[in-house]
């Protein structure tokens, strides 16, 4: 999804602002590791990156297809979702598919649960409160004439505050325990908090809004642009210290993630003139 596009910008910007050294203080270019979901950001707060470097300030961007070429996007406050992934095992009682009555039947409980989860978006979250509940694998079985002993659901939660992942995640285990020890099974769940929320601070997104107008022109900056319910680590950093995170154009190419998704060489440029200005103004006399 562009991170070779993401490097090359920083790199053109490191090396402008080696030759020209127009600002006073210390400027730290962050290459992140292990950004789809392997914590890479966690991991470099938690070796102390933010103190060895005296970091005080923090920004990042992400290419973003539907935006247009040489345009930015960004907002304050939530602007990616906290994304978390759960597995819920359900242990019933196998047995012959002509006689159901004899089994606890796992598929026939998942089944129930995969509708029901649902319902907490429907019916449990402040409708103004953005939620994704989506079951997305659903593993059973292993042939036509039997019930299985145990069927698992895999899935993920999507949200924006703090407040409704606590919701979700009790909801959750509600719904499961409840459904699951009605029909005389037991369950496991297990579920991963992945990172939180990409929350943009109010002052530093000031600062990210007026670089980008002055590199592309106020029309080309959306202030207020739509969050993504996709996730972001880059959010561990940002509660580590203020800062903020920026979207900037790719054009029309596939979504991201998508196998036909493809990186426009041309916004390489927007984002160096984006980085070396605000280093510059943030590092100014």
């Amino acid at each position: 999804c562009g991170h070779d596009g993401h490097t090359s910008m920083l790199l053109g910007a490191a090396k402008y602002l080696a030759e020209t050294r127009n600002f006073n203080g210390t400027v730290a270019l962050i290459f992140q590791p292990a950004e789809e979901g392997g914590a890479g950001a966690l991991a470099m707060v938690d070796d102390g990156m933010m103190e060895r470097f005296r970091i005080d300030e923090v920004y990042g961007m992400h290419n973003m297809p539907g935006i247009p070429l040489g345009q930015f996007a960004i907002r304050k406050g939530g602007i990616m979702a906290a994304p978390d992934r759960f597995t819920i095992t359900i242990k019933g009682r196998g047995g012959h598919a002509a006689q159901p009555h004899k089994t606890i039947d796992p598929i026939f409980i998942g089944s129930q649960l995969v509708g029901s989860l649902q319902a907490i978006a429907a019916r449990n979250a402040d409708p103004v409160h953005s939620i994704v509940i989506s079951v997305t694998r659903f593993d059973a079985g292993t042939a036509y004439n039997i019930i299985p002993d145990q069927a698992t659901l895999w899935g993920t939660v999507r949200t924006l505050s703090e407040e409704t992942r606590d919701l979700a995640e009790n909801r959750i285990r509600q719904i499961v325990e409840g459904i699951v020890s009605a029909h005389g099974a037991t369950s496991e769940i297990d579920y991963y908090r992945q990172c939180p929320v990409t929350f943009n601070h109010d002052l530093e997104t000031d600062h990210a809004i007026g670089v980008a107008t002055e590199v592309v022109g106020a029309s080309n900056v959306d202030t207020n642009v739509e969050p993504t319910m996709a996730g972001e680590d880059f959010a561990f950093m940002l509660k580590k210290r203020p800062g903020a995170f920026i979207f900037i154009g790719n054009g029309d190419t596939a979504a991201l993630h998508n196998p036909h998704y493809d990186f426009d060489d041309e916004a390489i440029s927007y984002g160096i003139s984006y980085w070396v200005r605000l280093a510059e103004q943030r590092l100014t006399e």
